[in-house]
């Protein structure tokens, strides 16, 4: 069933907005879950099986994102209900539909997700005035083309390598949606010897233990092709990539992919959260008891926001990826420095560590959070 309130607590959300206009063939909802840190920043998602829980849930995984990353920013998430793959007109009307009708929504500055890209976010600027992640034409850093969230990833994956004592030359890397995080993070890896053994994509998984040529199967999406049109490899189901042993499993793609009733299947040492909400509780948990280290998603994954805030401020490519490197080197720190001391699960000092800062924010304001 459909019911975000069923999440809801002292944090949120603040607001759950549902846009009909039949017209343009639109439905989309946008939450906006705190705004104790500052305006809200999150993506607009893109999908024809997108929901309001869902919208809230990554909503959520904004809030503590953002404060996680000690930036200025509440969380907030848009998804529309669409085929991201439509016709180049019928997205871009689909899109300023969207864009006017959050128009007067001032306190959440959108930004590209999962089925939007810098282009959209130039559609949306042109609406409201407002927009997150822009082509470098309108003075934006293109997060997807400099690939912030597989860069900050990288970052994460480093340090909890080392605590595992785990080098990363050598290491098999196995990526479940090899998109924009995705791909990045699997270059990033391999310039540091890191090799890429499997990787999925909605056509299906590609494998080789002797390890895939990344720069050839980046250069294949940007052709608009799947992996599975590689030359080289084995060519399996999509589903299989969860059965591929390796070292680090990095989840890009959608939400609660690894769950109660697959975890079994999932033969690695570290699982670091490209996507958000990509393993449930359960799953990170059966993780934990197998002695499998999990990074949590808006931890590992924040270069994106992170890159979106400097944006925002007028800030620098250069300053971005330094200010993202900084940030989530010293924030997977501190959670694996918890971890050790208390014996609790990353998710939990993660989210200990994000909770207690917007806590000190909401402390600050008079009426909305």
């Amino acid at each position: 069933m459909d019911d975000p309130f069923r999440f809801a607590d002292e944090l949120g959300p603040l607001k759950l907005v549902h846009i009909w206009r039949p017209a343009l063939g639109l439905k989309a909802v946008v939450a906006v879950d705190n705004l104790a840190c500052g305006p809200a920043i999150g993506g607009v998602r893109m999908a024809p099986d997108v929901s309001a829980e869902e919208a809230f849930r990554l909503a959520r995984a904004m809030t503590l994102k953002n404060a996680a990353a000690g930036l200025p920013h509440g969380g907030g998430k848009s998804v529309i209900v669409g085929d991201p793959k439509m016709p180049a007109g019928d997205k871009e009307r689909l899109i300023r539909g969207f864009a006017a009708a959050i128009a007067d929504l001032v306190d959440y500055i959108p930004g590209p997700d999962m089925g939007t890209d810098e282009l959209a976010m130039g559609w949306v600027k042109d609406e409201t005035g407002r927009a997150l992640g822009l082509p470098r034409e309108l003075g934006g850093i293109p997060l997807d083309e400099i690939g912030a969230t597989g860069f900050g990833l990288a970052a994460a994956i480093e340090v909890a390598a080392e605590r595992l004592e785990m080098p990363l030359a050598g290491a098999r890397v196995a990526v479940q949606g090899f998109g924009s995080v995705g791909k990045h993070a699997a270059r990033f890896l391999a310039q540091q010897g890191a090799v890429l053994v499997a990787a999925s994509d909605s056509g299906g998984t590609l494998a080789d233990e002797d390890g895939l040529d990344v720069a050839a199967l980046i250069a294949l999406k940007a052709a608009g092709r799947r992996l599975a049109d590689h030359r080289r490899g084995q060519k399996l189901g999509g589903d299989a990539i969860i059965d591929i042993p390796c070292d680090i499993w990095i989840p890009a793609a959608r939400p609660d992919v690894v769950h109660a009733g697959n975890v079994a299947r999932l033969r690695t040492r570290l699982v670091a959260q490209g996507a958000n909400i990509p393993c449930t509780e359960q799953a990170e948990a059966a993780l934990a008891a197998r002695g499998v280290l999990v990074l949590p998603d808006f931890i590992a994954n924040a270069g994106g926001v992170i890159c979106a805030a400097v944006e925002h401020r007028g800030g620098t490519e250069a300053a971005a990826l330094a200010m993202i490197d900084e940030k989530i080197r010293g924030n997977t720190r501190a959670v694996l420095d918890r971890v050790a001391v208390d014996a609790v699960l990353p998710r939990a000092a993660a989210i200990d560590l994000a909770r207690s800062r917007i806590e000190r924010a909401m402390r600050t304001r008079r009426w909305e959070h």
